[in-house]
């Protein structure tokens, strides 16, 4: 593809590839503008994000998804250990020369990032979590059925219905078929998923009844830092319920939540064009 002819978007987007510490991540690119870092949720390739959100996003800012270490088609020892999917993200700003550069994360994905701002927040311009949990102690858990669904060896349209979406709406139902079919419209260049058998190993050595132990001061550093944070939920999240940051948000000095109604554990891919605007406001929002 000649790519001074073609738009570049998120279906069509080359994997590329950077060499760093004796691994190789995967990424893409897309966009111009200031750099957005994406950190994926659990069991997330690059190809889980729904291009109409990306797309959305880089229609002003330069948008980069990546696979952690050992998973989709990056090389290296795969983990779900929230420092090291962090250093992940850092070593490929470093290996793509971003110095400061907005952070991102969705579910898992939202504490690796927090986790990373706690670790170099003179590199992080601002940080956008979605569908993700505060650090330490929280009141309410993940619902069973994340468990029952997320952890089947193969996961199809109904079970991304109840995992990401909110399957008792209608709108919300037909919102799940659309985004699916946006993602499924990539059909070369695609990660591969995760085997269920590499997902119970990570899970048994992360421990994973801990979902974001405060081992290292992180929630007094989201009471006090300066960073801007958005933290985008929807109201029938099952996995982190909003209500967590209802008791965290209130504390802190930049913390701006959004919860959208009706809406599940994925509302970028619902409202791909709302959750981007949201985004793009923050970030020029000064």
């Amino acid at each position: 593809m000649d790519m001074r002819t073609h738009a570049v978007t998120a279906v069509n987007a080359p994997t590329r590839f950077v060499e760093v510490k004796g691994r190789r991540l995967a990424y893409r690119d897309i966009g111009e503008g200031v750099p957005i870092l994406l950190c994926l949720r659990f069991r997330g390739i690059l190809d889980s994000w729904d291009p109409a959100f990306l797309d959305a996003l880089a229609a002003q800012h330069r948008v980069i998804t990546f696979d952690y270490s050992g998973l989709g088609q990056s090389t290296g020892t795969p983990s779900y250990v929230r420092t090291r999917l962090a250093q992940d993200a850092i070593d490929l700003a470093d290996a793509l020369g971003l110095e400061r550069f907005v952070l991102g994360g969705w579910s898992l994905g939202g504490l690796a990032a927090q986790v990373a701002m706690r670790l170099h927040p003179e590199r992080i311009l601002k940080l956008l979590l979605i569908g993700t949990s505060p650090p330490g102690r929280v009141r309410a858990g993940a619902k069973p059925i994340f468990f029952e669904r997320a952890l089947k060896p193969v996961n199809d349209l109904d079970d991304e219905t109840v995992l990401f979406f909110h399957p008792e709406s209608q709108k919300s139902r037909a919102a799940a078929v659309a985004s699916h079919n946006r993602i499924a419209a990539r059909t070369t260049d695609v990660s591969p998923a995760i085997p269920i058998e590499t997902v119970m190993k990570l899970l048994a050595e992360t421990k994973a009844d801990d979902i974001f132990v405060d081992d290292n001061g992180y929630r007094d550093f989201l009471k006090a830092t300066d960073i801007p944070v958005l933290v985008i939920s929807g109201d029938q999240e099952i996995v982190f319920p909003v209500e967590n940051w209802f008791d965290v948000a209130p504390q802190t000095k930049s913390v701006h939540l959004m919860v959208l109604p009706q809406m599940g554990h994925g509302p970028q891919h619902e409202a791909p064009r709302l959750c981007a605007d949201l985004i793009a406001s923050f970030i020029e929002n000064r």
